[in-house]
């Protein structure tokens, strides 16, 4: 997948594309869906590696990317460390729900997807996960927030405010 993102990236660079908004892949293994296969309910660890790795070639392929393509300008957004940022202290964020979805069915409302019949949290505003896979537009705007102008250890080499700037 990084190797044909890199394509697409040069492909785009060709064009006359010279700056660039890229984002890493969340804590998939901390998904309601991915939650209810643990007998605890805890995070799948193998999925989350999965997730890690694929940020980790990403930000090394925007690091190729920068020393082989003269003009190119990037802000990447580390969803992966942004999310557990949320999962390890919910509280700062005025999350009180981190395992189970606002809108499903079944275990952690996630054996069926949000339908018309689903039963729905009294207030979404408090839980990361919409859905069994998708945060919630409060998380959602947190994570805008961070990547419009948060710090170097969520989005970097720059961030997109910096970026528009250049």
């Amino acid at each position: 997948m990084a190797s044909t993102f890199k394509q697409f990236i040069k492909t785009l660079y060709g064009m006359g594309a010279r700056k660039f908004v890229v984002t890493g892949v969340g804590m998939i293994g901390c998904c309601p869906r991915q939650r209810k296969q643990t007998p605890t309910k805890e995070c799948d660890v193998e999925a989350n590696e999965w997730s890690r790795k694929y940020s980790n070639d990403l930000i090394l392929l925007l690091k190729d990317l920068k020393s082989e393509l003269s003009y190119i300008n990037y802000s990447y957004f580390d969803t992966y460390n942004a999310m557990n940022n949320i999962i390890q202290n919910p509280q700062a964020y005025g999350i009180t729900e981190i395992e189970e979805a606002c809108c499903g069915l079944g275990n952690l409302k996630a054996d069926i997807p949000c339908i018309p019949i689903s039963t729905y949290c009294p207030d979404r505003r408090n839980h990361l996960f919409w859905d069994f896979v998708h945060p919630t537009e409060i998380v959602s705007s947190i994570f805008a927030d961070l990547f419009y102008n948060g710090p170097q250890n969520i989005t970097f080499p720059i961030n997109v405010q910096q970026l528009i700037e250049l």
